[in-house]
């Protein structure tokens, strides 16, 4: 009987994928196992598996061609097999029943219709927990516990790369650690499971069978309330890919690379155990071969090949799962909140002053971006119409009683803000130690997610990098964020005549849905004032 083939969901977010080769033909033979093309989704190239046995009767789709999900790719049927028929039905209808006739191949298809008992197995699935409010899924950075390994509560199992940083997973369970569900490397979406904890020698088979019937059940309601889901996606979805290049090669040093990629590297003159890559696992696949720039490898006789000059090449580097959560964000932000610039300059010269006596007698060394939040958080409590929120769901200002004052602070995968929790209330010497063990949390990815959350108003500071002026996203639902420049020494007019003096200048972001042009202009009028004269914040 003759399998239809169709575009399987890949990830969380895919809605089509491209076939970037086939690595099969028509009339080929073809084992389950097999890799039948190499597709490209929205966030990688994945191998597409045969879980068939049969001949390549049929492929719907030309190679570097689009196919939406669940779209028909191939048709896999014994030798000779006449498909005519089965083609017409797919061109004519839009829910085709092709595959209802063979069972499905998700785990456990009986699952669904009777409940498995787990009662007396003695043993605790562990799922994806939601570790940040914007959280779907979660990459597991590295396994600290392996099968086998005993395991008390408190524990950490395994670090896990959020939207926002990379977190420790702490088990609550006490037993041993007897089934991992994902490699390091890979993803997992919220509420997915990454491992079983429970005696050794327990049942966590039946545990696995029952998890898929429970996540298998909703599925078969929905599709007696719509048309037939097709049987293939779900036998043909693979693991979400890797978001870091890892060496190819396994523990006997075997090069682990799709057929494709070991031939177009053959054809390229390429040593393939010198490319980084990108697929499943750390696997070589076309892309990385495609995007390898042999400049500093050792040429034939031993002379390092230094690159052609002249050629244009690049490097496709998948985005780390808070990049992918900035870019969202930031998105969503400029595009869903209409912002407004306001700039002001600051004579920072009595304030270097101050810091400079402040630092005479301070437990800590206090710097300019310490004062400026200070200054900021006493500015907000003069000015309540500016610590707000926008609620886009009931379409409200939320007005917040608290201060909490992001920091913004880059990091090697990104920008993370940590939250001076009631700044208001904090002294300099307390902001200055505080931001000192965000910064070195942060460079450490240690950032724990309650650090990071509350936050009613946003600093971003640039000026240690020598920039002037800029201007930020807001942080949503924030309604304001502040840009501080950096501070330089220009000309100004005092009591008219022309001095050296030191000029900052700050730009504050609005979402104009909650804050106004006047309103704004206050807030930095009094922040003007608090930071060009700090004693005034310590009173």
């Amino acid at each position: 009987m003759a399998e239809v083939i169709k575009m399987p969901k890949m990830s969380d977010t895919m809605e089509e994928g491209v076939i970037a080769s086939w690595l099969k033909k028509v009339g080929d033979e073809v084992k389950s196992g097999d890799i039948l093309a190499e597709v490209e989704t929205d966030k990688a190239t994945m191998e597409l598996e045969s879980y068939d046995d049969g001949v390549l009767l049929h492929i719907g789709v030309e190679e570097k061609s689009a196919v939406p999900v669940d779209g028909v790719i191939a048709i896999i049927g014994e030798k000779g097999e006449k498909i005519d028929d089965l083609l017409a039905s797919l061109s004519g209808s839009s829910a085709p029943a092709a595959k209802e006739e063979t069972p499905a191949a998700a785990p456990a298809p009986a699952a669904a219709a009777e409940k498995i008992d787990t009662s007396g197995i003695n043993a605790q699935v562990i799922k994806m927990p939601k570790m940040s409010d914007t959280m779907t899924e979660g990459v597991i950075a590295s396994w600290i516990k392996n099968v086998g390994d005993d395991v008390k509560s408190g524990d950490i199992l395994a670090e896990v790369e959020t939207d926002k940083a990379t977190m420790e997973l702490e088990s609550y369970d006490d037993g041993v650690l007897l089934y991992r569900a994902v490699e390091a490397g890979n993803g997992v979406p919220v509420d997915g499971v990454i491992a079983i904890i429970g005696e050794k020698g327990a049942d966590f088979e039946t545990l696995l069978k029952a998890e898929a019937a429970n996540a298998e059940a909703p599925a078969q309601e929905e599709k007696k309330e719509t048309a037939p889901a097709p049987a293939a996606a779900p036998k043909a979805a693979a693991p979400a890919p890797a978001v870091q290049a890892a060496p190819a090669a396994n523990s006997n040093g075997r090069v682990i690379a799709s057929p494709l990629a070991k031939s177009l590297a053959k054809e390229k003159g390429y040593d393939i155990s010198l490319i980084p890559g990108t697929g499943d696992g750390g696997r070589i696949i076309k892309r990385d071969v495609e995007a390898f720039v042999p400049s500093a490898v050792p040429a034939a006789g031993g002379v390092a090949a230094t690159g052609a000059f002249g050629v244009e090449s690049y490097e496709d580097v998948p985005a780390s799962q808070m990049r992918k959560a900035i870019a969202k964000g930031v998105t969503a932000s400029q595009f869903g909140a209409p912002h407004f610039y306001l700039t002001m300059e600051i004579d920072m010269d009595k304030t270097i002053e101050a810091r400079a006596s402040i630092n005479e007698l301070a437990p800590v060394k206090i710097s300019f971006n310490d004062i400026i939040i200070k200054a900021v958080a006493a500015a907000l409590r003069k000015h309540p119409d500016v610590n707000t929120y926008w609620i886009s769901e009931t379409n409200s200002i939320r007005k917040n009683n608290h201060i909490s004052v992001g920091v913004a602070m880059a990091t090697e995968e990104g920008l993370v803000v940590p939250v001076v929790k009631f700044a208001d209330t904090k002294t300099l010497a307390q902001i200055s130690a505080e931001v000192k063990d965000f910064g070195a949390k942060a460079k450490a990815k240690k950032i724990q997610l309650d650090e990071m959350q509350g936050n009613t108003f946003t600093v971003s500071n640039l000026g240690m990098f020598g920039i002037e002026q800029f201007t930020s996203i807001i942080n949503a639902p924030e309604s304001c964020i502040l840009a501080v420049g950096g501070i330089k020494q220009t000309p100004v007019v005092k009591n008219g005549e022309i001095v050296p003096g030191n000029v900052m200048k700050i730009t504050l972001t609005c979402d104009h849905r909650t804050v106004d042009g006047a309103v704004g202009s206050a807030f930095l009028q009094t922040l003007k004032g608090f930071i060009e004269d700090p004693v005034r914040i310590l009173i």
